[in-house]
């Protein structure tokens, strides 16, 4: 997020806007569907609704939503301690998903929950701390260092027109909107917290409190950065400094590299050099709080997917508990594996936050659609799920991966490779609608009965 607003704006913020609006719904219908259905995995409805392939479909899609979150995480986590400890990257990588494998084998879920909690509190006071010194250690007070990013666009939200093309601010809300009823609705990391809490109420209530936590919380972020182009500005020693080394790094002259081409290694390198020792070890504490708060909560989702969705559905049904348990483990550790190579596939990515923005758009799109079409659509059959999957699928795959392939200009697609998951879901769910108008009712029957 620094990253994002130092070498641009605050486009990306958008997208914490969105979250809030995206809760309520899924306080108002997801959590009361989930509890009252009492079933652990998510992707068990799926098949309960379309049949095995549905839920088989959905639990593969989350598995490689997860490869790369945990990937992402772990390569931002890198590119952090690599300023500060001068490490190499890949061995940074394969450290932090060594300790984080090993971290989140030793407790289930109450554990993770309760470490979530510390260590998300850690990374606030390091963003805070960071916040402070970026105002009150600018040359000329914090008002100038306010005025000054403003001044150049730090705290623009992007184009307000209706532009689907580029990321404008409707592009942003439309992607947060889609991924976040994705989360909420059919991600197994927020299932399993709804089954924890004591009460539907209390999940509503907790599901609610992190979305609108999490708006200010982001914006702590995104004003670092901000603040941190006027604090590069004023010391433009160190601004030199930062981009030689991303220029040694990427082979690309200094006179080629712009603001975004170092936006995630300036807060890297302001820790290294401007903060004070003591300060610089909370801050090592804190980014290492937020991997593993981040993965451990993937690889225990994944671990319960493979047992739940693959193990007891299609080798041994009638697991007992030591074998259950055997797997979860087993499961981790190979996730941690996968997780942990997907960081070192990323290393000489420009922007951490754009790779998981697309990734995550690429995997999750496939998902909400379907369980929306079985959610609402009460008529939707068998038929109508593949052909909307399959139509769904293609148009996905043309919308996020066009600006890289090497289709003829008037064959690509005119979207933003952001809206894939937008117009993924859309097409997944009306064609459902549509097929399911012209055939039969199948046996799945009503969705709500099941």
């Amino acid at each position: 997020m620094p990253g994002k607003a130092f070498g641009g704006n605050w486009n990306a913020f958008v997208f914490s806007l969105s979250l809030p609006i995206a809760a309520w719904v899924a306080a108002k219908y997801f959590v009361p569907f989930y509890r009252r259905s009492g079933t652990m995995s998510a992707y068990e409805n799926m098949e309960i609704r379309f049949g095995l392939w549905a839920r088989s479909y959905a639990a593969v899609c989350y598995l490689l939503t997860q490869i790369a979150r945990m990937g992402s995480i772990m390569f931002g986590v890198a590119i952090g301690l690599h300023a500060l400890t001068g490490w190499d990257l890949a061995t940074i990588i394969i450290t932090t998903g060594i300790l984080v494998t090993l971290y989140t084998l030793l407790g289930g879920i109450e554990a993770v929950i309760w470490t979530d909690a510390i260590q998300s509190i850690v990374l606030m006071i390091g963003a805070f701390l960071i916040l402070g010194f970026l105002l009150f250690d600018h040359p000329e007070g914090p008002t100038a260092a306010i005025q000054f990013a403003a001044d150049n666009g730090k705290f623009s939200l992007g184009s307000f027109s209706p532009d689907l093309t580029t990321s404008t601010f409707w592009v942003v809300m439309l992607y947060g909107l889609f991924i976040n009823l994705n989360n909420f609705g059919i991600d197994q990391s927020f299932i399993q917290r709804y089954h924890t809490t004591q009460s539907e109420s209390a999940a509503q209530r907790s599901l609610m409190f992190g979305a609108l936590l999490y708006v200010p919380v982001s914006l702590v972020f995104f004003l670092i950065g901000s603040l941190l182009f006027s604090y590069y500005d004023a010391h433009p020693e160190m601004l030199a400094e930062v981009t030689a080394q991303v220029a040694a790094q990427t082979d690309k002259p200094v006179s080629e590299l712009s603001a975004a081409d170092i936006g995630d290694k300036v807060l890297p390198h302001f820790m290294t050099h401007a903060l004070p020792p003591g300060a610089s070890g909370l801050i090592i504490a804190a980014i290492f709080a937020a991997a593993m708060s981040s993965v451990d909560t993937s690889l225990n989702s994944s671990a319960t997917v493979i047992l739940c969705d693959f193990y007891k559905r299609y080798i041994n049904p009638q697991a007992d508990e030591r074998s259950s348990m055997r797997v979860l483990r087993i499961s981790t550790v190979l996730w941690g594996i996968i997780g942990t190579g997907a960081a070192l596939a990323m290393i000489g990515a420009e922007s951490v936050l754009d790779i998981w923005w697309k990734l995550s758009g690429l995997f999750a799109g496939g998902m909400l659609g379907l369980f929306l079409l079985g959610l609402i659509c009460r008529k939707a059959n068998n038929a109508a799920a593949v052909t909307g999957v399959v139509t769904g699928g293609l148009i996905l795959l043309w919308v996020a991966l066009s600006p890289e392939s090497r289709l003829p200009e008037h064959l690509r697609s005119p979207f933003h490779a952001n809206m894939a998951i937008v117009v993924g879901t859309l097409t997944i769910f009306l064609i459902g609608l549509l097929v399911s108008q012209f055939s039969r009712a199948g046996k799945s029957g009503d969705y709500e009965q099941h």
